[in-house]
């Protein structure tokens, strides 16, 4: 099965009472027969408002039956998908709609003004359509018999997700249908999964490892999901108890969310088979931590939005996994290489590259980046250094990237500073990550006033929070005479960790 829609198809036709989605808010959920005429009124839709296959369909919405309709019915019919990071500043946000060429944004109703606002100073029309994300219908479609839309080949783009670069400008990652298809079948393999697992669907559709675990896995092993409309610690055991979750697919963010709580009687939680940790490294104090409270192994994975989410996961048998390892390659090839792409042996620090049928064939009309991010016959460069040990399992020991990974979302520190050096007071400034309990990272920033020009951490700090959102605003700023700087002038980030050490 190669595309998205092959996919739906096949769960369809053979099984097409079974359950796909549920609501938890709500209750209302789909069976596999139910989201194939989903995908059909959609395409149906999609055409009616004048959009050809090929178009791409941007959705600024958080989870829902109607977020996940939208994505999966636009993919199935032939539309590349463009989820919003609902995280962007709104600078960055107007950058992916305006670069991403979509004609039609869903929006929804806490965002649908903003996103209007957006919009209005794009050269080209942009229609935004206000759509509730739990609605069950959406809006001008009508129920009923609806052509059955051309199949997209599956070399078709089916999605166009935005990361942050070391520039701190978004990039757009093109994944093909057949990209999406082969990871699907990666992680249902890797993890053991059949018709009678069902996923706790806490991430947020618009990252990646939630648009390819949790939403389109379970098409390609004929599973389900389970989906709040966001996370909540409190609530999290009732819920993946109560609808009868057998495993769990989350970020080291939420497992020690999760270490702060009680745990729930063993005998509430004996369906669930395993925890699936990725987008960021586990501490592995963390992951032995979550196996001993809750007697729920933890699978520790890695990947990259550039592969789909996971490229790398330990095995499902508890026995062979390695504590601090993201496992072995799943779906795809690894090696480590050094600068010139030559590959290494066991045990020497490289750079980990990866080729495989779901890499990314490169930036959206971003050719430089594309050059740079490959090398010779496919090799995609992760920007991590790490070593391979005799058994094949392969262990993170730095990044190539000078990017904060906070609660599995990369920031460019760089795109910190940029904010920093508008404000009228600061001669200069640089960001780095922290370590965190609860998101791995935590951004602190080192500045340098201009003399005689007053302000305070508050100050900053707020004029961040206007141009970057609060996710990206610095938790601390720290007020410094000089910047430590290397022979070629570059600032030494991990040298800025020693003052703020020094200033606690």
């Amino acid at each position: 099965m190669s595309t998205v829609r092959s996919l739906v198809d096949l769960q369809a036709q053979a099984r097409p009472e079974a359950t796909y989605f549920i609501a938890t808010e709500t209750g209302r959920s789909l069976s596999y027969g139910e989201l194939r005429d989903s995908c059909h009124r959609l395409g149906a839709l999609l055409a009616a408002r004048g959009l050809e296959p090929g178009a791409h369909v941007s959705l600024v919405m958080p989870n829902g039956l109607a977020t996940l309709r939208i994505l999966l019915g636009a993919m199935y019919s032939g539309y590349c998908v463009n989820p919003v990071n609902l995280l962007s500043s709104a600078e960055q946000m107007r950058y992916v709609l305006d670069h991403s060429d979509c004609p039609l944004v869903f929006a929804s109703p806490e965002w649908s003004a903003r996103v209007g606002e957006l919009v209005k100073g794009i050269a080209r029309p942009i229609e935004v359509i206000e759509v509730d994300p739990d609605a069950a219908d959406l809006p001008g479609e009508t129920r009923g018999e609806h052509p059955v839309p051309r199949p997209p080949s599956p070399d078709a783009l089916a999605l166009l997700m935005y990361t942050s670069g070391t520039t701190g400008t978004p990039k757009g990652v093109m994944l093909t249908q057949s990209n999406l298809a082969a990871n699907a079948h990666a992680i249902s393999e890797e993890h053991r999964l059949g018709s009678g697992d069902r996923v706790s669907a806490i991430l947020p559709l618009y990252h990646i490892n939630a648009f390819a675990v949790t939403m389109l896995a379970p098409l390609a092993h004929g599973g389900s999901l389970a989906m709040p409309p966001k996370f909540s610690a409190g609530r999290f055991w009732e819920m993946a108890t109560r609808f009868e979750c057998t495993w769990i697919n989350m970020v080291p963010t939420i497992v020690s969310f999760l270490l702060e709580g009680p745990a729930p009687p063993r005998e509430e939680t004996r369906r669930i088979r395993f925890c699936r940790s990725a987008s960021a490294p586990l501490p592995p104090e963390h992951l032995l931590a979550f196996q001993e409270k809750f007697g729920i192994g933890v699978i520790e994975t890695m990947g990259l939005t550039e592969t789909v989410a996971p490229a790398f996961s330990n095995p499902y048998e508890p026995g062979r996994r390695k504590v601090g390892s993201v496992g072995r390659p799943s779906g795809c090839e690894a090696r480590v290489v050094d600068e010139k792409g030559n590959e290494l042996p066991d045990g020497t620090a490289g750079e980990i590259v990866i080729r495989g049928p779901q890499v990314t064939v490169g930036y959206y009309k971003n050719e430089a980046a594309t050059a740079a991010a490959f090398f010779a016959d496919g090799w995609l460069r992760t920007g991590d250094i790490g070593v391979r040990d005799a058994d094949g399992y392969f262990f993170i020991t730095g990044r190539i990237k000078e990017l904060i990974i906070k609660g599995g979302e990369n920031i460019a520190p760089r795109e910190i500073d940029e904010v920093l050096l508008r404000h009228p007071a600061v001669l200069d400034a640089a960001a780095v990550g922290v370590p965190d309990r609860h998101y791995g990272q935590e951004i602190v920033a080192c500045v340098i006033r201009r003399e005689g020009v007053a302000c305070t951490d508050e100050d900053l700090r707020a004029f961040c929070n206007q141009h970057l959102g609060r996710y990206k605003t610095p938790r601390a700023i720290l007020f410094v005479d000089e910047l430590p700087r290397g022979p070629s002038g570059k600032v030494q980030r991990l040298k800025l960790l020693d003052l703020f050490s020094a200033a606690a």
